[in-house]
C-alpha cells in the first residue's frame, strides 16, 4: 500500500487529494468550497489518524488473561460519597462546572423526523426543554453560571439552533459545536464511498459523525474548551441527552472538587449495578495497571458468555461522565487520548457493504490520572430508547420537578417494571393514537403488549399483565379497567395470571 499526501489547488475552489494508505490508481478528490475548508481539513485529518489505526489493529484489541477485577478503592460506592457533607461554598464548585449533553443523535428509532433531544417525553417537554430546566434551576436557587454545552452532528445541528432560540431568556448559557463528519468506507475495497463533500443526493448517505469519543478532538478544535477554561470552568459533566437519570449530582461534583491536589481525579465515570438487561453494556476492568472500559466489541468470542455474565462482571458504564477540561486540552495536545476503535457495519439504502469507524467517550479513561469510578444508583441511569421506555418516564411512576423525574413516592419497591410494546407501538405517533391517558402504573411489575391493541382512559395495571391480539383481531381495553395479574387474548377473554 502506499501513502498518500494531502495537496491542495487553491483556484475558486479546494480540491484535495485524500492523504491514505490506498493504491496508486485510488486518488480521491474532494471539492471544498473556501469557507468549509478549515471545519473539513480538521475532520479529515481526524478521520487519517483513525483509518491509519484502524489498518494496524488486528483482532481483539484485549489480552483475556491481563483482564483483572478493579482494585476496592477505584470504583466507590455512591454511599460513601453520599454520606460526607455538603460545604456552604457549593456555589464555588458549580462555577467551575459545564454541562455537556451529546446531541448528534436523531429519533428515527421511535419513527420521528429530526434530533431525538426534540422528542416530547413529559408533560410536551422535550429532552432538550428538562435538560434547560435542570440547569435552570441550579443557577437560580445557588445564584451560579453553570452552562449547557450541546455536542450536535451535522445530522441534528441546524434543527437544534433553530429552537435554542427560545430559550433566550432562561439563565442558562447554552454553548454548540459539531462532532466530526467522516467518510463511510466501502467494507471491500477500504475506499470512502463518498465522491465529493456534499451532503444531498448520491451523497446523502455516505457520511457518520464518529460516535462521542468524538468529543475530545471536537470540543478542542472548535475552540470552546479553551474559552470556557479562560472563564474559569474546570470539569465537564458529560452525558447522553436522553438519559433522564443524568442530572447534576452535587455529591459528586464535591467529591471531585475536594481531592488534594497531587491526586485530583481527572476522570469519574458513574457506573451502576447490572442485570440481565444490561449484560451487553460496557463494564470496568483493571488492564496494565489502568482502569479500563471494556467493551463486547473488543472481547474475543471464545469469552462473551463470561462477559456477559452478571456475577463475574457486575457492573456498567452509563455513560455518565466527569472530566476534567485541563487534561482534556493536555491529552489533546499530547495526541496522548488513547480510545480503542469500534467497526461499525452498516448497509447502505442501495444495498452497499460499509464500515463506519468509531470511537467511545468513556474509552478515553485509561488516559486520564486518578480516574475512578462510582457505583451510583439505577436512578442515575433513565435512557428512552425506545417508545417502551417512553411510556415509563410518561407515566405516574415518576414525578417531574425542576426538569428532573424521580420514582414516585406511592411505589412500594423502587424497582422499574419491565415493559415491552410490539411493533405497533413502535413509531411515538401510532404509540400516541393506541393511548387515550397513560395508564396507572405504581403497581406495575410487568408489561407485555403485543398486537393490534388500544388503551382507553384511566386504566390500571398492576402485578403482570400480558396483552396479546392474535393477527387480525383488535383488543379494546375499556376505560377504567383494572387489570391485576391478567392474560388478556385475542378474543378478550381476560384470564387470572
Amino acid at each position: 500500500s502506499d501513502r498518500r499526501t494531502v495537496c491542495f489547488s487553491l483556484s475558486g475552489h479546494i480540491s484535495v487529494c485524500l492523504y491514505a494508505y490506498w493504491g496508486e490508481s485510488n486518488v480521491v478528490v474532494l471539492t471544498y468550497t473556501p469557507c468549509v475548508f478549515q471545519v473539513s481539513k480538521k475532520d479529515f485529518d481526524g478521520f487519517k489518524k483513525l483509518f491509519h489505526r484502524f489498518l494496524q489493529v488486528k483482532g481483539p484489541s484485549v489480552d483475556w488473561p491481563k483482564i483483572h477485577r478493579p482494585p476496592e478503592d477505584s470504583i466507590q460506592p455512591y454511599d460513601k460519597i453520599a454520606a460526607l457533607p455538603l460545604p456552604d461554598s457549593l456555589a464555588d464548585s458549580l462555577n467551575k462546572l459545564v454541562v455537556v449533553k451529546l446531541n448528534g443523535g436523531l429519533g428515527t428509532s421511535m419513527g420521528c423526523k429530526g434530533p431525538k433531544s426534540l422528542i416530547s417525553v413529559r408533560n410536551e417537554n422535550t429532552f432538550l426543554d428538562l435538560t434547560v430546566q435542570q440547569i435552570e434551576h441550579l443557577n437560580k436557587k445557588y445564584n451560579t453560571d453553570v452552562p449547557l454545552v450541546l455536542m450536535n452532528s451535522f445530522n441534528t445541528d441546524e434543527d437544534t439552533k433553530k429552537i435554542l432560540q427560545k430559550y433566550t431568556h432562561h439563565r442558562v448559557k447554552i454553548h454548540t459545536f459539531n462532532q466530526s463528519r467522516y467518510p463511510r468506507i466501502n467494507k471491500e475495497s477500504l475506499l470512502p464511498v463518498a465522491t465529493d463533500i456534499g451532503m444531498t443526493g448520491e451523497n446523502a448517505d455516505v457520511w457518520y459523525p464518529p460516535g462521542h469519543g468524538d468529543i475530545y478532538a471536537s470540543f478542542y478544535n472548535s475552540g470552546l474548551l479553551d474559552q470556557l477554561i479562560t472563564e474559569g470552568k474546570e470539569y465537564i459533566f458529560v452525558s447522553n441527552i436522553d438519559n433522564l437519570g443524568a442530572t447534576v449530582d452535587l455529591n459528586i461534583l464535591h467529591h471531585l472538587v475536594s481531592q488534594p491536589n497531587g491526586k485530583r481525579c481527572e476522570f469519574i465515570m458513574e457506573v451502576t449495578d447490572k442485570t440481565r438487561a444490561d449484560v451487553k453494556g460496557g463494564t470496568l476492568i483493571q488492564y496494565d495497571n489502568k482502569l479500563r472500559l471494556l467493551e463486547i466489541a473488543q472481547v474475543p468470542k471464545a469469552h462473551v458468555d463470561e462477559f456477559k455474565s452478571v456475577t463475574k462482571f457486575k457492573i456498567f458504564n452509563t455513560n455518565n461522565l466527569w472530566i476534567s477540561l485541563g487534561a482534556i486540552k493536555r491529552l489533546q495536545e499530547q495526541n496522548a487520548m488513547d480510545m480503542e476503535i469500534i467497526v461499525n457495519p452498516k448497509t447502505l439504502d442501495g444495498g452497499q457493504n460499509v464500515i463506519q469507524l468509531e470511537t467511545a467517550v468513556g474509552a478515553a479513561i485509561k488516559s486520564f490520572d486518578n480516574a475512578l469510578g462510582i457505583n451510583v444508583p439505577r436512578s442515575r441511569f433513565l435512557p428512552v430508547k425506545t417508545v417502551s421506555d417512553l411510556l415509563l418516564v410518561m407515566s405516574n411512576l415518576y414525578s417531574l420537578e425542576a426538569g428532573s423525574l424521580t420514582m414516585s413516592q406511592k411505589r412500594e419497591f423502587p424497582t422499574t417494571p419491565h415493559v415491552k410494546l410490539g411493533s405497533s407501538f413502535t413509531k411515538v405517533q401510532e404509540y400516541q393514537t393506541r393511548f387515550e391517558s397513560i395508564p396507572d402504573m405504581l403497581e406495575l411489575d410487568h408489561l407485555t403488549v403485543s398486537g393490534d391493541v388500544t388503551f382507553g382512559k384511566q386504566v390500571s395495571l398492576k402485578g403482570t399483565v400480558i396483552i396479546i391480539a392474535n393477527h387480525g383481531d383488535r383488543i379494546d381495553i375499556p376505560a377504567g379497567t383494572i387489570l391485576e395479574n391478567k392474560i388478556v387474548s385475542g378474543n378478550l377473554r381476560i384470564l387470572d395470571h
